[in-house]
């Protein structure tokens, strides 16, 4: 009987996974500004930033 002869398979990387879609509300930040009031009028005062609610500060769009 002849000797089997074999072949290798060449080896592959495996694909990388594809990169999430950055949130649409924070644009990929995960901070979102927030407008801070002061007053009994509610004078605007400035602005600080703010954890985005829509994906909880990850920058990822989130499942729906």
């Amino acid at each position: 009987m002849a000797a089997r002869k074999t072949t290798r398979r060449a080896l592959t990387e495996p694909a990388a996974p594809p990169a999430p879609d950055p949130c649409p509300v924070c644009k990929g930040a995960g901070e979102v500004a927030n407008t801070v009031r002061v007053g009994r009028r509610h004078r605007v005062v400035g602005q600080q930033s703010g954890f985005c609610l829509a994906c909880f500060g990850t920058g990822e769009a989130p499942a729906t």
